[in-house]
């Protein structure tokens, strides 16, 4: 059983203080892999908050990236 935090619980209050990091490259690579495939349409369902338009942004930043953009 997992462990659940409630927002009474110290556990809760340390991880609202904390900087959280979430890796978003596994969308890249899975993105790569269906790109020019049938499957090559995702559906991102996550809650409220949870990252959608930051992910997405990430994801046209990576494929609009040109070399000029890059520093050179």
């Amino acid at each position: 059983m997992g462990i659940y935090l409630n927002p009474n619980n110290e556990n809760c209050r340390m991880a609202l203080n904390s900087q959280i990091y979430v890796d978003k490259t596994e969308l890249i690579a899975y993105t790569n892999l269906v790109l020019k495939t049938e499957q090559r349409f995702l559906c991102v369902s996550r809650p409220r908050r949870f990252g959608k338009s930051m992910a997405a942004h990430m994801l046209a930043a990576y494929y609009n990236l040109s070399p000029i953009s890059a520093g050179n």
